[in-house]
């Protein structure tokens, strides 16, 4: 049972920083931040869950069914990711890259404390325990304030895949679609430190702070973490509908206003950009199709421009209402990963992508999110993040763009480059 208690909080942006604070105790976290972003479909403004009670930690074997499993025995909130190579899960696929991070392939975990904030009113949800440590917790959070931690050495970004290599890689990818053997491709590459010592608290508030995204997270599980901005949402549900909001066209942001504004023209008259996100909307609609009840899938809009501190984003949104005979896990087993992150049709592009990149992507262009009690969820897509093993000292971030026939591979390389520009500038 969960014990709820609400408060009204009286300066919600800086009560925020103060739960992030408080958490830093804790050997599990997740720290979610819609940043007040405007957007139809947000139930919480900032979610807290820490502390584990149970948890599931898996490799991708029988990944899916054994959440299931624990989603439906638990029946309580639950908090975690889904990563990328869980695709070796649903279909004869091989991750076999370099793995300088090494994340487990799933792991959720049951939260002893909850925290989910809307508007001023916080609602706190206790698991087992009794008023008075909410209070003394709640106390305590009002005086949180950031340790001070020791001076961080230089970092050294290295890139994985070199400009002329990069080049060389999407030509390759051209071939294929000159072929006929797919339509688009995702195609991503890492930079990483070695030796790396970083504060991932400050490096997050940073991040967040120059980016400001609708879906940012703070994850730590020991010693694996990630700090993530990212602008997309990659699956809810609330009830029976559920909603899929992929992003594909990105375009630079500028100070002036009159240049910025052409940028988010350009963006929306652009035909290879909408060519790119048309081509995954309807990968999502077949997605969708798989669980839904006959005739409920819906294109709610189609290549809009939402506009980030950072870039220029098209946007569609798709949604369904599911079918009674699937369960919410159905829904995420039939639709990962998210089509914005393989390319079409997706199962020929992942194979081709997993051949010619250099790194297993593991988290980075997974999901995180969380399990209602009834069934219900929200999870995002992992871009424009850090991930860091404290214990290796390894610090990663990968950026990629959606090849077409009417890429030019030195306009991708920039794309790349813009993405990565907020992640480099954080780590500097």
């Amino acid at each position: 049972m969960r014990t709820s208690i609400y408060k009204s909080i009286s300066d919600p942006k800086e009560f925020k920083q103060q739960l992030l604070f408080w958490s830093q105790q804790f050997r599990e976290i997740i720290y979610l931040d819609s940043n007040d972003y405007p957007q139809n479909y947000s139930s919480y403004d900032c979610v807290l869950a820490v502390d584990a009670f149970t948890s599931i930690k898996t490799d991708y074997h029988n990944a899916f069914e054994d959440l299931k499993q624990y989603q439906q025995i638990t029946k309580d909130w639950l908090f975690g990711y889904l990563s990328y190579d869980l695709k070796n899960d649903i279909e004869q696929l091989q991750s076999k890259n370099f793995d300088g991070l090494g994340f487990p392939d799933l792991y959720f975990f049951q939260p002893k404390k909850l925290f989910l904030l809307k508007g001023n009113q916080l609602e706190i949800k206790y698991l087992n325990i009794c008023d008075d440590e909410v209070e003394e917790d709640f106390e305590n959070i009002v005086e949180s304030r950031k340790s001070k931690v020791e001076t961080e050495a230089t970092i050294e970004i290295q890139q994985r895949i070199l400009k002329e290599n990069y080049l060389e890689k999407v030509s390759r990818i051209l071939e294929h679609i000159h072929q006929g053997d797919i339509y688009e491709a995702n195609f991503c590459m890492e930079f990483f430190a070695e030796n790396a010592i970083i504060d991932p608290i400050e490096k997050f508030i940073k991040l967040n702070e120059i980016s400001q995204p609708p879906f940012a997270v703070f994850f730590k599980n020991n010693n694996h973490f990630l700090l993530s901005a990212t602008p997309e949402r990659y699956l809810k549900k609330e009830g029976e509908l559920i909603i899929s909001q992929p992003i594909k066209g990105t375009a630079k942001r500028f100070s002036d206003p009159i240049e910025d504004e052409n940028s988010r023209v350009d963006l929306a008259l652009d035909p290879k950009e909408r060519a790119e996100n048309i081509m995954i909307t309807d990968l999502v609609r077949n997605d969708l199709s798989r669980t839904a009840q006959k005739g409920s899938v819906e294109v709610q809009e189609l290549c809009g421009i939402y506009s980030f501190l950072q870039v220029h984003q098209m946007i569609s949104t798709v949604t369904s209402k599911l079918d009674v005979q699937y369960s919410a896990v159905d829904v995420l087993k039939t639709t990962f990963p998210m089509g914005s992150m393989t390319g079409a049709p997706k199962i020929s592009a992942m194979k081709i992508i997993e051949k010619l990149e250099e790194t297993k992507r593991g988290l980075y262009s997974g999901a995180v999110g969380y399990f209602a009690p009834n069934g219900d969820f929200d999870f995002n897509v992992v871009i424009r993040s850090i991930l860091y093993n404290q214990e290796k000292k390894y610090v990663s971030f990968s950026v990629g763009s959606a090849i077409t026939s009417q890429s030019i591979p030195e306009k991708e390389y920039e794309e790349c480059l813009l993405k990565a520009k907020a992640m480099r500038e954080v780590l500097s």
